[in-house]
């Protein structure tokens, strides 16, 4: 069994920040790909950012240098820290991992950017 635990989600103003975080538990043997998914309302879940064991990392066109994804491998946790936050940014987001063998969810966390 696989825990993912996020944190850091809430209400901020537009030009604001915010850091997320996600940490896994249990059975996770070993972690390829961690990643941030996002839901808006009315909107379908897309890719947020998402960034390799080896620290290669790619962005959705939407976030590129305003948000910048991280890992702890040792901590197995993954972190996105979002600035320059603006309205469109309002979601549930949602962290994701693979571990060569499965693919898992967190339970979401809600980011509401206020204008």
């Amino acid at each position: 069994q696989v825990q993912l635990v996020e944190f850091g989600g809430g209400l901020v103003q537009t030009g604001g920040s915010l850091r997320l975080s996600c940490a896994a538990s249990g059975s996770i043997f070993t972690i390829s790909t961690m990643a941030w998914y996002r839901q808006g309302p009315g909107k379908q879940r897309e890719l947020v950012a998402d960034i390799t064991r080896g620290g290669s990392t790619n962005y959705a066109d939407s976030v590129k240098g305003r948000f910048t994804i991280s890992r702890d491998n040792a901590k197995n946790t993954v972190y996105l820290q979002m600035n320059s936050l603006k309205p469109d940014d309002t979601a549930v987001y949602y962290c994701h991992i693979y571990n060569g063998i499965n693919f898992y969810w967190g339970q979401g966390t809600q980011v509401t950017v206020s204008s």
